[in-house]
């Protein structure tokens, strides 16, 4: 991985607006009972609603995963050989998205720092409910071209702070955007009107669904070689509940 694809949490902390317990049981008892959240699902005819209440699609960690592995490709927080790595898909006008962003920057800053956990965005616009998602995720990637990993983190971190979700924001202000981290506005349109990572976020999506991911957002952890699928926007609280778990259980390891 090259230099500016290493993120410094410390160096760039996320600000949004204003808006210990022991580890006795095995962890699938924790998930079986812990992930309650928000998301966005599909159905046999394509997305369903927008649903309040979700459960996670397997109760227990698996050795064997579809989700392809963390890459110096990635968009990664923290330090990539944690012993934990959340990786995100994720949906820059969903609202749910929105709400979990925040919540994993509040992780990172809570275990990032220290090496434990590190955090990997990828994209997955809905574009049957959201239609503005996939030009935004091309945008932050045209960010990424210009300002590297530091530069992709600060222009999604403005996005989802400024949108109101479900294609509330004005896909003009996106140039401005750039601007306000410091990249250059030309370039930044050029790379947008080009159309170059159309096929990248496509192929974003398309690995998403081979995960199986079915709404958004739809994490995975992985620590020791496995997996834990988690479905929506889980609180801090849930979060770092299973967390604490998995390093008290992999604690001799790390």
């Amino acid at each position: 991985m090259n230099d500016n694809q290493n993120y410094n949490a410390a160096e760039y902390a996320y600000k949004p607006e204003p808006r210990k317990r022991s580890f006795v049981i095995p962890i699938a008892i924790v998930i079986a009972g812990l992930f309650v959240g928000g998301a966005l699902f599909f159905s046999r005819g394509g997305f369903g609603g927008q649903s309040a209440a979700v459960g996670v699609t397997g109760n227990t960690p698996s050795t064997t995963a579809t989700v392809p592995p963390v890459s110096s490709n990635d968009h990664i927080l923290g330090n990539p050989n944690a012993p934990i790595v959340i990786v995100e898909y994720s949906d820059t006008e969903c609202p749910f998205c929105k709400t979990f962003h925040e919540t994993m920057h509040k992780i990172i800053n809570e275990y990032g720092t220290s090496g434990k956990v590190a955090w990997v965005y990828r994209h997955f616009p809905l574009d049957v409910l959201h239609k503005k998602a996939r030009k935004e995720a091309e945008a932050t990637e045209c960010a990424f071209d210009q300002g590297g990993n530091n530069a992709f983190w600060k222009y999604i971190d403005l996005i989802f702070k400024k949108t109101p979700s479900n294609d509330g924001l004005d896909l003009s202000l996106l140039p401005k955007f750039a601007e306000d981290i410091h990249l250059d506005k030309s370039s930044f349109e050029s790379c947008l009107l080009s159309g170059r990572h159309t096929a990248k976020i496509a192929g974003a999506f398309d690995e998403a669904i081979a995960a199986g991911a079915s709404g958004t957002p739809t994490s995975f952890l992985f620590f020791n070689g496995q997996s834990i699928p988690v479905e929506g926007a889980q609180s801090f609280a849930s979060v770092t509940t299973l967390i604490e778990g998995i390093l008290a259980q992999i604690k001799p390891s790390i």
